[in-house]
């Protein structure tokens, strides 16, 4: 629950740091005097978005921060998941805000993200709205009522988790559908595609060497007209380099004898006219083998025009690619040939995953049938003391297609009298039934979940005298079962059974408007009652009217 609420800086509020008791608390004060700048606070606590704006003029730094007592609420997984330190006795959440736009968030001085802040917030606090009347009518919420009180959680989770892997095998069969339209759309098409690059017999590598073959016969003459200078070079009868090598040779293997020192040279020269013959005798036997062949040169040219085609009109760039474009298209076509079988597979795939969906969901429409009983029953019991003595509710459930929660369609059909037939609340229902129907629904809700801290703002729309005394008896007996409720009020019946009252009130001075919070006393609290009964001049029998309302004795 919530144990102490500190606010500097916040719009009207200069500082303002005040306790909070468990059971039932009322808050009261003149319309403008700053309650909805006390719910903004918490709002941003419970991890709402911030606005720099809110900061109170003339400060670069506003600071909220709130102590709650977990210690009876089994909160610590959700600390431990998050790497969280966890005081059960003292949980202290805190946002600060910069006039420069800047958001800190922390719980227990840890920083903390805006999705774990609100994550934390919704287990921690309810705040009911006046807006969230309208909440009523929706059918989201609706279900979650039902889905509540029917405490089927693992339910839902488990049909959820099949319904997940159902929708995603529905995907892949329309995805493999409007795959196998398109082929089939294309397949003449892509069947002349692959006949085409299939007939081209493309091998890997052919381009290249085509491509040299086309570039040595194009130039056979200057080759061939080089090629026999080099031969004539190195081995003309007279003149050649090898001639005047052996010459070279002999001449200094004649003084070897009388100069040693030239048998080395003989040596090296001798490897060089080994290598030179092989050099002469490769070129020899290239010069024979060039030769100019028009038909074979038309025949190459003709070759690397029809690759140059094809990779053009596939928009590759060599023949590797051309023959991965070939062995792509043999694969969509064998897919073609084998989609009946594919299709048949998923079908099959998916009868079986709905039929698993279908079992689930049987299982929570039953869960929430019998919910729905209960919500009908107790339903009429909390709504005759709310001045409805002839209340009908019932919770309509038909049942539609799969969904992600299931199969049913809620639907909370209301009458407030026995002339008026059964029809959805938000058509017929008036602001003041609404918000005793919603009253009655939270207090349903609150015995099934264990919320710490629930706060109703103005949810006495459009009652008064005894029913706002018997809506104020229904939070009282929730603030007695282990929680805490905060009321937000201006009917006197309402704030007199609060076992703790507190007002706000707005200030002016020199400075500017301020607005602050304080915990009134019992003296304090017949004034304020009397005030509220009465208005500004607060007479004696409101005074007295005041008493009785809070059971004081004269």
């Amino acid at each position: 629950m919530l144990k102490q609420l500190y606010i500097k800086n916040f719009t009207l509020i200069d500082e303002l740091d005040i306790e909070f008791h468990s059971g039932f608390s009322v808050i009261t004060g003149e319309t403008g005097a700053g309650k909805s700048i006390i719910l903004g606070a918490i709002g941003l606590l419970l991890g709402q978005r911030a606005d720099s704006k809110t900061i109170k003029q003339g400060a670069d730094r506003c600071i909220i921060e709130a102590h709650f007592d977990l210690s009876r609420y089994d909160l610590q997984p959700f600390f431990d998941d998050n790497d969280i330190d966890y005081d059960a006795n003292d949980c202290i959440i805190r946002r600060e805000l910069t006039s420069a736009g800047k958001s800190r968030a922390f719980v227990n001085d840890i920083p903390v993200s805006l999705a774990i802040l609100k994550e934390l917030g919704d287990m921690l606090v309810d705040v009911h709205s006046q807006h969230k009347n309208l909440l009523v009518g929706k059918q989201d919420f609706q279900l979650e009522v039902v889905d509540t009180l029917a405490a089927d959680d693992e339910a839902l989770k488990v049909y959820q988790q099949s319904f997940t892997a159902y929708h995603e095998k529905q995907r892949q069969l329309e995805q493999l559908q409007q795959e196998i339209e398109r082929n089939r759309q294309n397949q003449d098409f892509l069947q002349f595609q692959y006949n085409e690059l299939l007939q081209a017999q493309l091998v890997e590598g052919e381009q290249e060497e085509l491509e040299q073959t086309h570039e040595t016969m194009t130039h056979s003459e200057d080759i061939k007209t080089a090629l026999y200078e080099a031969q004539t070079h190195l081995d003309a009868d007279e003149l050649g380099i090898l001639p005047q090598l052996r010459k070279s040779i002999s001449t200094l293997a004649n003084i070897t004898r009388v100069y040693p020192t030239t048998s080395d040279w003989v040596e090296r020269l001798e490897s060089c006219q080994i290598e030179l013959k092989d050099i002469a005798q490769d070129v020899s036997e290239q010069l024979e083998h060039i030769d100019f062949d028009p038909q074979e040169l038309e025949r190459i040219s003709e070759r690397l025009d029809r690759l140059y085609d094809l990779e053009k009109k596939y928009h590759v760039e060599s023949v590797t690619e051309l023959i991965l474009q070939r062995e792509q298209l043999k694969q969509q076509l064998a897919q073609m040939e084998n989609s009946d079988e594919a299709l048949a597979t998923l079908n099959a795939e998916l009868s079986a995953l709905q039929s698993k969906c279908q079992k689930q969901a049987d299982t929570l429409s039953k869960l929430r049938q019998q919910s729905a009983k209960m919500i009908e029953r107790q339903m009429t019991e909390r709504l005759i003391p709310l001045g409805m003595p002839h209340v009908r509710f019932e919770v309509h459930i038909s049942q539609g297609d799969l969904g992600r929660n299931g199969q049913d369609n809620i639907a909370f059909l209301f009458s407030a009298n026995t002339s008026s037939l059964l029809q959805p609340i938000a058509q017929v229902a008036s602001g003041g039934e609404i918000a005793r129907v919603m009253l009655a629904l939270k207090a349903m809700i609150s015995g099934a979940v264990k919320l710490p801290t629930i706060i109703f703002d103005e949810i006495d729309t459009g009652v008064s005298g005894k029913i706002a005394e018997r809506m104020a008896d229904i939070m009282r007996e929730m603030g007695d079962q282990d929680r805490q409720v905060i009321s937000i009020t201006h009917l006197p019946q309402i704030a007199a059974l609060g076992t703790t009252h507190y007002r706000v009130s707005k200030q002016e001075s020199s400075t500017g408007t301020t607005s602050r919070m304080q915990m009134l006393t019992p003296e304090e609290r017949i004034h304020e009652i009397a005030q509220m009964l009465s208005g500004s001049d607060v007479t004696a029998a409101a005074i007295e009217n005041a008493k009785q309302l809070l059971r004081v004795e004269s």
